[in-house]
């Protein structure tokens, strides 16, 4: 059977985020799947065995599994089954400042479920984990003011929480000088969004030649340069469709986007919706 490329939809696009307490009251195996978000099950009540590629995790009250990115994966549960379900994308809760973690979570070496040994190891960080999620389905379930800042801290926590638990070193690289090395070129990246950013510039910054750099800043970083600088200028766009009066090409002018066509297909890939779609739906929210 062909595995299926599950698309999680966002109730809220700004947050890029999932969390559920599904309905199942049979037992049985889902379809292999994957998607590209990363995933949390929490354990309430009854047992889920869960496969993810050549590995399975026998899961009862109260514990956790974690699933990275695009990593296959299935379920068997056993008895009725009571869990909470958290899906959210990497990249939206990274911003300038921290974005040099994400490599630790983008599995270019190894996946993100070989991490799951510190919650079978480790019963404080799990707890901790545990409130982490009840405390996001409390946030997404009420909406209280502010809750978008609440779950952009909670997900930090639960990525905090990874990288420093993690006595095993599957995560954590030692080495900060690759990050402080890029710092210039972060730093340049986000006074020129306006601009077209050329590689052969930033080369000269970081005093590389451009194969040399293009091969570091995917390994530190963990995105490829023409990936990063797109995305900082979507998230760019979507600030200014929620805060300024400009029409779409205007924004795409704004943000060094000119070209209609190229703006809609990066907007679209970060968004799953088009820049006009996205600011009509986030009206609908801001008025809810």
């Amino acid at each position: 059977m062909e595995a299926i490329n599950e698309k999680v939809a966002y109730e809220n696009p700004l947050l890029s985020l999932r969390v559920f307490r599904p309905i199942r009251s049979l037992d049985g195996y889902t379809n292999w799947h994957y998607h590209k978000q990363v995933e949390l099950l929490l354990i309430l009540e009854g047992e889920l065995d869960v496969y993810v590629d050549e590995e399975s995790f026998h899961l009862t009250s109260g514990d956790i599994v974690l699933i990275g990115a695009s990593e296959l994966h299935s379920d068997r549960s056993h008895n009725l089954l009571d869990y909470i379900v958290l899906q959210f994308d990497l990249e939206p809760f990274f911003d300038q400042s921290t974005i040099p973690y994400m490599r630790y979570f983008s599995e270019t070496q190894t996946p993100l479920s070989k991490a799951n040994y510190i919650f079978q190891e480790n019963n404080t960080a799990k707890q901790q984990a545990v409130s982490y999620i009840h405390q996001l389905l409390h946030e997404t379930t009420h909406k209280e003011a502010g809750y978008e800042l609440a779950v952009s801290v909670l997900v930090k926590q639960i990525l905090l929480l990874l990288l420093r638990n993690d006595s095993r070193k599957v995560l954590i690289e030692q080495d900060n000088f690759e990050r402080i090395r890029l710092k210039p070129v972060l730093d340049y990246i986000e006074n020129h969004l306006t601009d077209r950013i050329q590689v052969e510039e930033v080369c000269k910054i970081a005093n590389m030649s451009y194969y040399y750099f293009v091969k570091y800043f995917k390994k530190t970083i963990g995105l490829s340069f023409t990936e990063y600088v797109n995305y900082r200028k979507v998230k760019w766009a979507e600030r200014i469709l929620l805060t300024k009066d400009l029409s779409i090409s205007e924004v795409g002018e704004r943000i060094g986007m000119p070209n209609m066509a190229h703006f809609y297909k990066m907007f679209k890939k970060y968004n799953d919706c088009s820049p006009k779609q996205f600011q009509r739906k986030m009206l609908v929210l801001n008025r809810q």
